[in-house]
């Protein structure tokens, strides 16, 4: 049996923790850490509550993306329906509930594929990855202030809007890695439905 690769000599201890700034949704902190050579020096970043982010296939083999406005960088995203985690809630529950509020889609089956953390440099976020499918259409319950348009593409649409620029969120570029090796059949999932997962929709 192979032993893990070693990483005592890479890890960083805390010292001290200071709180710059707490916001509704984020905040950020400055830590004194001791490097592996017993040195100290500081990481500053942002504590984020953690999201979802689903890949809906629909029967046709088409998949559900939506166009939104993101402040930050001043432009409208090609994205996959995604949003964050409520305090303690489940990941699943958290993508059927975006699913459902966003799109105004549910799904017969989900299958959890794996997770990414979005920016490790500067940011706790770990973003989870779900797969919805056996979807329905019902009417979204966006949230207030929430404005976003949903439409359908083909995967290989999705793969060329990534290969051409007009994808640049990490997480869809992410999922659609995810994407493509499901349909292949290089990655397999173990798919579940809504009942037994306990979740809604």
């Amino acid at each position: 049996m192979t032993s893990p690769i070693a990483d005592s000599h890479l890890k960083e201890e805390l010292v001290s923790s200071e709180e710059l700034f707490k916001g509704r949704f984020l905040h950020a902190k400055r830590d004194t850490i001791r490097l592996p050579d017993g040195h100290n020096a500081t990481r500053e970043y942002v504590v984020h509550p953690g999201a979802v982010v689903v890949i809906p296939l629909l029967d046709d083999g088409r998949v559900v993306l939506e166009r939104q406005y993101r402040y930050p960088v001043g432009h409208v995203m090609v994205e996959f329906p995604a949003g964050k985690l409520d305090p303690g809630e489940d990941p699943l529950v958290c993508g059927q509930r975006e699913l459902l509020e966003e799109t105004g889609f549910t799904a017969r089956e989900w299958a959890h594929a794996g997770a990414m953390h979005l920016a490790v440099a500067y940011s706790t976020e770990i973003i989870h990855i779900y797969f919805a499918r056996g979807l329905s259409l019902g009417e979204r319950k966006l949230d207030h202030g929430e404005f976003l348009d949903v439409f359908t593409a083909t995967p290989e649409e999705m793969v060329g809007w990534c290969r051409d620029g007009t994808v640049t969120d990490a997480k869809s570029l992410t999922c659609t890695l995810w994407m493509q090796n499901v349909l292949s059949g290089a990655w397999a999932l173990d798919w579940k439905t809504a009942a037994s997962q306990g979740g809604a929709g």
